[in-house]
């Protein structure tokens, strides 16, 4: 069978690890080609390595999605290593715990910058090449937190808000031609950074258990629930789905 991203070419940010090293996995086990963009040069090198040990087709390409030349760079590292760019997905984030009395100036600065700004940008040069292509898919990895809020966390459900509307904005803006972009709003997700979360916690056994108990199926979620979800906004099953925010969440929205 071929898989349901056959001759598609991926950019996943912030692929070196977590969400993103799922969802470049998976896409490639579907057949994608897949540009890896991470600050992360190790670890991104390694996911590239392991897609083609497996038989897929990846590259990695070091890049800070905050910068205008990288995120222009990358954009252009897919499209001449794969010759062309059909599926986008914006994935590199950062967090801060904090409230808002508590966030500095340059911590607000630095989420902003790549978790709103980063989609911003990377999306910006990474339409004219779907143009080119007659059309495209950009998925933003949104959060839960840019649905409803918390007490602390204030940089991160600002950035978070910013990217569920941005999302909107641009699906409405490039319906007509084929290019499509929906968020997607993941719960408590077993990645790196919620580990550094919860070890920077005065108490890492009871903030897990709290973590924990958020979830209404009592576990974390797995990076690759939330890449299955990108799967199907990658491909053409979801060809009627635009400006829309698909949670998967474990049910912690839905109290």
């Amino acid at each position: 069978m071929r898989g349901r991203l056959e001759g598609k070419v991926a950019l996943v940010t912030g692929g070196a690890s977590g969400i993103g090293e799922a969802t470049a996995k998976l896409f490639a086990g579907e057949g994608a080609s897949v540009a890896i963009a991470d600050l992360q040069v190790e670890r991104g090198e390694r996911v590239a390595n392991e897609i083609r040990t497996a038989g897929g087709a990846a590259a990695f390409v070091r890049g800070d999605v905050a910068s205008d030349a990288d995120a222009r760079r990358m954009v252009a590292f897919a499209v001449e290593r794969f010759a062309g760019l059909d599926v986008l997905v914006n994935n590199a984030g950062v967090e801060s715990p904090k409230a808002v009395l508590d966030t500095s100036e340059a911590e607000w600065d630095h989420v902003m910058a790549v978790n709103a700004k980063g989609v911003f940008l990377c999306t910006k040069y990474a339409l004219p090449e779907m143009r080119k292509a007659g059309g495209g898919s950009i998925i933003n990895i949104s959060s839960i937190f840019g649905l409803v809020g918390s007490p602390a966390f204030a940089a991160y459900h600002a950035s978070k808000g910013a990217v569920r509307l941005l999302t909107k904005s641009t699906a409405l803006a490039h319906a007509a031609e084929g290019i499509r972009c929906n968020s997607i709003h993941p719960g408590v997700i077993q990645t790196p950074m919620i580990e550094e979360v919860i070890a920077a916690s005065p108490d890492p056994a009871a903030a897990r258990a709290e973590w924990t108990a958020l979830e209404p199926v009592g576990r974390f979620g797995r990076p690759e629930d939330v890449a299955y979800g990108a799967l199907y906004l990658a491909c053409q099953e979801s060809s009627f789905v635009t400006g829309a925010e698909l949670v998967i969440d474990g049910g912690f929205t839905a109290r």
